[in-house]
C-alpha cells in the first residue's frame, strides 16, 4: 500500500499551522486574571504587549512558548522527514500571524521566527537571537530588535551556507516588517515607545 506524496506535506502544514496558531499570550493573561490581552495596549497577542500588563513572568512565558511552538512544529514533522521541517516552520509562522481562532488577527511573529530558526539550525537561530538582543539593548526599541533579527535571518542563512533556508527566512523578514509597519511609521515620527514605557506597539 502506497501513500500519496502530498499527504506528508499536507499534514506538516496542518500540524505547523495548528501549533503556531495557539495564542499563548492571550491564554496566559486570561488564566492569570489579567483580562483580555486584545483590550490592552496595542491589542497584540505577543510578549511585548503582555509586558504591558505588568506581569514580567507572563511576558517571559509568552516569549518562550511562542518560540517553542514553532520549534515543536519543526521537530515533530522533521522526525518523519527532513523536508517536512521547513514546511512545518512556514506553517507555524503563518499560524502565529494569522490564527483562525482569533479571526486571523495574530502576533508579529518574532518569537515564533526565532523558535523555528533555532530548531532548523541552531547556528542560524543563535545569530538571529544575538542580533535581536543587541539591537533591542542598544536602541531600547522592542520593534527594532525584532525587525533587525528578521532582516538578519536570510543574510545569516546564506552566510552559513543554508541556502535551503534563505527563502523561508526572506519570507519571514518581509512578513515581520509588514506586521511592524505601524512601528516603522512611529520610529520615523519619533513617537515609538522605548522598552519600559507604556504605549501602543
Amino acid at each position: 500500500m502506497t501513500t500519496d506524496p502530498w499527504v506528508g506535506p499536507a499534514l506538516a502544514l496542518l500540524t505547523g499551522y495548528l501549533l503556531g496558531s495557539i495564542p499563548f499570550g492571550l491564554i496566559l493573561t486570561r488564566l492569570a486574571g489579567a483580562g483580555d490581552l486584545r483590550a490592552i495596549g496595542s491589542g497584540n497577542i505577543g510578549a511585548t504587549n503582555v509586558l504591558r500588563t505588568g506581569r514580567k513572568g507572563l511576558a517571559a512565558a509568552t516569549l518562550i512558548l511562542d518560540g517553542l511552538k514553532g520549534a515543536l512544529a519543526v521537530w515533530i514533522c522533521g522526525a518523519f522527514s527532513p523536508m517536512l521541517g521547513p514546511l512545518a516552520a512556514f506553517a507555524a509562522f503563518v499560524g502565529h500571524l494569522y490564527p483562525v481562532w482569533l479571526g486571523f488577527h495574530g502576533g508579529k511573529g518574532v518569537a515564533t521566527m526565532l523558535g523555528i530558526a533555532l530548531a532548523l539550525s541552531w547556528q542560524l537561530g543563535l545569530a538571529m537571537a544575538v542580533i535581536w538582543l543587541l539591537a533591542m539593548l542598544l536602541t531600547r526599541y522592542s520593534s527594532v530588535g525584532g525587525m533587525s533579527a528578521a532582516v538578519a535571518g536570510p543574510v545569516a542563512a546564506s552566510a552559513l551556507g543554508r541556502f535551503d533556508l534563505t527563502l523561508l527566512f526572506l519570507f519571514c523578514a518581509m512578513m515581520v516588517l509588514w506586521k511592524h509597519r505601524a512601528n516603522i511609521t512611529r520610529l520615523l515620527d519619533g513617537t515609538e515607545p522605548r522598552i519600559g514605557r507604556s504605549a501602543c506597539n
